[in-house]
């Protein structure tokens, strides 16, 4: 850099970075799979508005040189110059060709990223919510620091999203209701990256999940409307069909009979045609359309589904599922004046939700009111507390 470098005082350092985000767009990808320096500059120049002489200043040359590497003029290959001009645009080294011990480790980081999110979703999946937690914690903490130093290249910034989502989802099962608004905060926290990324597939799982979190946060009108976008902007029958059930059970809690209808009704249908997820089957849409029913005012409705023969199983289902079914169908006997039937359901509801630490399904259980035999709020309430010591610790 001596001869070009605008470090002598000439030129004065820019106070701020380059505009956030803008390395993870799809454009920005394909200037960097060129590996080429003065494609870069340039698009680096015309996203932030910069002139020669500023992006000069930031990476340490000055205007006639930035000129001369554009032009293709001047070609660098000096590795500690690479590797500066590489950390003043906040890129990973091996974009311009410098093998860097930091960027190898961080690029392994991302490889094993990803493995996490898919074991910590499996954990979640199969009732272990809160390993699920503390394999995300970790990751999401150096992701995210990363991306405070500037460094948002799309890879970490996607992984980031996808780690924020994780962790919000497995929140959500793990903490109580007066809680439950920090499973939608990490959730909402992804939704600001997803806008860099111009990928619907991404966007629609991020909205479908902050939705249904924020619906057990109880903002419900807020969750409908994050779930309708989803469900307008999924690219695929598949990426609808895993929205439609969660925006039943928005509609339902909000009360809204005709938008229930239409997405049970959708969710049926689709039901025939796409492969069938630990949410997408039968046996979770029975379940949702009899607390939608009883949401929605219509009591009778819901105790005649329930007495209707229970789907067959036709995938995998999350062990939680068998809770909340649990719970619904002994809600539906108490209103059908069933009172031992609703009492062993709920028994049985108090038990698993105990082992599988689920303390939100616990306060459904104390929410049914007056109906429930006083022991099995008193069981309710002592696998609560209990919970809540555990997470305090």
């Amino acid at each position: 850099m001596a001869g070009h470098s605008a470090a002598n005082g000439h030129a004065q350092q820019p106070s701020s970075r380059h505009a956030a985000w803008h390395w993870a767009t799809p454009e920005a990808q394909t200037v960097l799979a060129t590996r080429d320096l003065a494609a870069i500059l340039r698009f680096h120049r015309r996203v932030n508005g910069q002139s020669q002489s500023e992006t000069g200043a930031l990476i340490g040359y000055d205007k006639t040189y930035v000129s001369a590497i554009e032009l293709g003029k001047r070609r660098l290959t000096d590795v500690a110059a690479l590797r500066h001009i590489a950390d003043r645009l906040t890129l990973p080294p091996h974009v311009l060709g410098v093998t860097d011990p930091a960027d190898t480790d961080f690029r392994a980081m991302l490889q094993f990223g990803q493995s996490t999110v898919r074991l910590a979703e499996i954990a979640r999946q199969t009732g272990h919510a809160s390993e699920a937690v503390s394999e995300l914690w970790p990751l999401v903490a150096r992701l995210e620091a990363r991306a405070r130093d500037g460094h948002t290249e799309r890879e970490a910034l996607r992984l980031l999203a996808d780690a924020r989502l994780g962790l919000g989802t497995a929140l959500g099962n793990v903490l109580p209701e007066e809680r439950l608004a920090t499973a939608a905060h990490w959730t909402a926290k992804s939704l600001n990256v997803v806008g860099f990324l111009d990928d619907p597939a991404l966007a629609t799982t991020a909205l479908r999940m902050h939705g249904n979190e924020l619906r057990k946060a109880g903002l419900v009108g807020a969750a409908v409307n994050r779930l309708v976008s989803a469900a307008s902007l999924a690219p695929n029958r598949m990426s609808r069909a895993a929205v439609l059930p969660l925006l039943a059970r928005a509609a339902g809690a909000l009360g809204n009979a005709p938008l229930f209808d239409r997405a049970i009704q959708e969710t049926r249908a689709l039901l025939d045609e796409v492969d069938h997820t630990s949410l997408v089957n039968p046996v979770a849409l029975y379940e949702i359309e009899i607390r939608g029913l009883i949401g929605t005012g219509r009591a009778r409705a819901a105790i005649h589904r329930a007495e209707q023969p229970a789907p067959a199983t036709t995938t995998a289902v999350a062990p939680q599922w068998r809770v909340i079914e649990l719970i619904t169908t002994g809600k539906v006997r108490l209103l059908g004046g069933d009172t031992r039937g609703a009492a062993e359901l709920l028994t049985q509801a108090v038990n698993e939700a105990r082992a599988q630490r689920l303390p939100h399904q616990l306060q459904r259980i104390n929410r049914t009111g007056g109906h429930v035999p006083a022991e099995i709020n008193d069981a309710a309430t002592e696998a609560l507390s209990q919970l809540r010591s555990e997470m305090a610790a």
